[in-house]
Formats: structure tokens, sequence, C-alpha cells
């Protein structure tokens, strides 16, 4: 990585499309990517929500941290657009404070949806409050330095995904993900046929219907080579 520089610009892609992506479940997006780009665009688990019932969606502008400095984070809430979200990354240091209330306001000031954070936050009284949409990996009351180094709208690791500036994120109460801007028209397509099939699924479990046999599931057991005994384990009645 390059250190201490600045893009002022993401790349740009369809709003129609990222704002769609928004009406579904993290969950279901991550299911519409392909196993392997799916698995890498999941964050970790550690990034959880401060403000339960809140979904986000919108594209990255990312900084980079050094651990326990915020220098670039400020410059990244500078520069946000409405409708972004700030991505922030500081090598994964997660009792390194990233985040606190002072900084909340100037991003919603700017217009920023929500902050995903690979590390720590804190003033969460007053965040959640204001029921700012906030995930991170942890809480801690540490102090934030504002001397460097960093860099601002590079491609970072959050959570262990990649986020390259202008990707789309989404979040909820299941987690974050990060689609590439290249995959987005094709996670949305495939999130629209997903919500499809589950609307036939709902129909058919309440018309008395097994969601094992719905999915078939037995030919997937016979498949693994399974071998079922009509008894107990130990022979007893």
């Amino acid at each position: 990585m390059q250190a201490n520089v600045i893009y002022t610009r993401i790349p740009s892609c369809d709003q129609a499309l990222v704002e769609e992506a928004g009406k579904f479940g993290v969950a279901d997006l991550h299911e519409a990517l392909d196993l392997v780009t799916g698995r890498m665009a999941l964050m970790h688990h550690a990034i959880r929500p401060l403000n339960g019932g809140l979904r986000i969606s919108g594209q990255a502008v990312t900084a980079f941290n050094y651990p326990a400095d915020g220098l670039f984070l400020h410059k990244a809430v500078q520069l946000v657009k409405p409708g972004q979200i700030l991505v922030i990354a500081n090598s994964g240091n997660a009792p390194s404070t990233m985040f606190a209330e002072l900084v909340a306001l100037a991003a919603l000031k700017n217009g920023a949806v929500g902050v995903i954070a690979d590390g720590s936050i804190r003033d969460t009284d007053a965040l959640r409050e204001m029921k700012f949409p906030i995930w991170s990996a942890s809480i801690h009351a540490g102090h934030v330095e504002k001397r460097g180094p960093g860099a601002v709208n590079i491609p970072v690791v959050c959570g262990g995904a990649l986020v390259e500036p202008g990707d789309i994120i989404v979040a909820d109460h299941d987690g974050v993900i990060c689609i590439p801007r290249s995959r987005l028209e094709a996670t949305v397509a495939g999130a629209r046929e997903r919500a499809a099939r589950e609307v036939v699924i709902r129909e058919r479990i309440d018309n008395g219907e097994t969601l094992f046999d719905i999915l078939d599931l037995q030919t997937s057991v016979d498949r693994a080579g399974a071998v079922q005994h009509d008894s107990t384990w130990n022979g007893e009645a």
C-alpha cells in the first residue's frame, strides 16, 4: 500500500441497482453469488451492528488508518457523498478505536448512510441514541491520534473481505457483504430469482408440504451414502 495517498472520487455504478440490492437480505445476496465469490464477499462474523433492525446499502468510500489513528478517516468523512458508506480498515486491529460520536455527526451531515469498521468504536450510548447505522468488530474506549499514516479510496481488506472503492456494501443484522461492482447486476438478478422461489416454497409449506420434500433432500442423503436404521443408536426401545 502506498502511504499518505488520497483519491477524491470512486468509480460510479447504476444507483438503481445499488438501491435494489439494499432491498434484499445479506444472506440472499450471499447465496446469489457463486460459491467462491460469495464466501470472499461476506465479511467476518465479528463485524456486527451496534443497532438492530437497520439495513443499509451504498457504494464504499474506503479509509485505511494506522492502528489507533484516525487522520485519514476524517479525510474520508470530508469526501463522502450522500448515499455512500464509509469502510474503515486498519489491518484488523480490533482493540484500536476507529469511530466515535462526533465523527458520526460529521458523516451524517455529509450524507453517509452508514459505517463499516474493522476495529473498535466508542461513544456507543450516543451512537445508539442516534440509531447510527454502524457495524464494527468491537467496542473500546481508546484514544485516537490524528497523525497518519494512511490512505483514502484505495482497496482495503475489511472483515476479511477485499473492498475496492466503489464496491457495493449491503449490511443488515445478519452481517455485511461487499459486492464487486462487476458482479452487481448478476447478483441482484440472482437475488430476485431466489426471492421469487422462496415465495413459492412458503406457499407450498403453508399448503402442508415439508421443506425436506420440496427441496428433494432425500436424494442428497442417498447420494451421500447415508445408512438409515429404524432403531435407536444403542438398540434400546
